[in-house]
């Protein structure tokens, strides 16, 4: 059987979590296939041809890709769909948005936000924010796949001597257009792919205080992250937010700066390495998951920290 994984990328670049994805697609099949798609897309589909463990690349560059809108790009994964078994997406913002009409075209479940995989047709997958985990068995003959990054070590990024092949685009299906993007710029590293990651939750108390957090994750070359309560009081955009709805992290280093806990929040991060636990409340569930704590004010401890850094 062939694989086939749909790359994340910025059309110059593969994006890191694409690596992570075709780690479980080898762990189905040693054949795998990357399909690039974009608008000036050939240094990332060279990228994806260095990636190991990839045996050819589909590059599909064309007008109509270039913000890859799910109802463009769905037809072409539909188009090419007969020669694979398993086609694998990152299940990121991207994935989440292309698969679900890649698996409606194709009259098919979808197996969404995979974790493990046993066999070809058996999956593990978190239910209940993650406190219980499914295992699940497809009958169908072709399976639609998201994955999980953070569950799998990536592949490495060179190496690889694939071929790259062109193919033909399926074009605009004229069901929906761009109108116009809003994007937060920052020298920090990317939240999903950052080796530390420093998150703020509601005991940080207003976006002004967010500066403290700021201040840390910047000595510490971090990225910066926060809870669900801290985005939905306004302290910071949407874009940081760590959780069951919002980023799935796993850094080598996360540290939680007023955060409670909830088990929403525990979803997105308790896979990291280790994790540093700040909180005035001794009894709040994020000791529960922490190796280590620190009881005490944020205000006092955290710019403490800052300085000795």
């Amino acid at each position: 059987m062939t694989i086939l994984v749909i790359a994340e990328h910025n059309h110059s670049a593969v994006k890191p979590v694409t690596l992570n994805v075709v780690a479980a697609a080898r762990k189905i099949d040693s054949d795998v296939h990357l399909l690039v798609v974009g608008t000036d897309c050939g240094g990332a589909a060279d990228a994806a041809a260095k990636i190991h463990g990839v045996t050819k690349v589909l590059k599909c560059d064309s007008p109509e890709y270039q913000k890859r809108l799910a109802e463009n790009m769905a037809p072409l994964i539909e188009s090419l769909a007969g020669e694979y078994s398993h086609i694998l997406a990152p299940a990121t913002t991207f994935g989440k948005n292309v698969m679900p009409r890649v698996a409606a075209k194709l009259d098919t479940q979808q197996i969404s936000d995979i974790t493990a995989i046993h066999d070809a047709d058996t999956f593990e997958r978190p239910v209940y924010a993650g406190n219980a985990i499914a295992t699940v068995k497809s009958s169908d003959d072709k399976k639609i796949i998201t994955v999980r990054g953070t569950a799998f070590d990536p592949v490495a990024a060179e190496g690889g001597s694939a071929s790259v092949e062109d193919v033909a685009a399926a074009g605009d299906s004229g069901l929906s257009s761009f109108v116009k993007q809003e994007l937060s710029e920052s020298d920090r590293p990317e939240l999903t792919a950052a080796e530390i990651v420093v998150s703020g939750g509601r005991g940080v108390g207003s976006g002004e205080n967010f500066d403290l957090i700021e201040k840390l994750a910047d000595k510490l070359g971090a990225a910066v992250g926060a809870s669900r309560a801290a985005v939905d009081a306004g302290y910071v955009p949407n874009d940081y937010q760590v959780g069951q709805t919002g980023k799935v992290v796993a850094p080598q280093l996360y540290i939680a700066v007023g955060i409670s806990g909830a088990i929403q929040h525990l979803a997105g991060m308790k896979d990291s390495k280790i994790i540093v636990a700040i909180n005035k409340d001794e009894e709040a569930p994020i000791f529960g998951v922490a190796d280590y704590g620190l009881v005490g004010d944020l205000f006092d401890i955290v710019p403490e920290l800052t300085e000795k850094l």
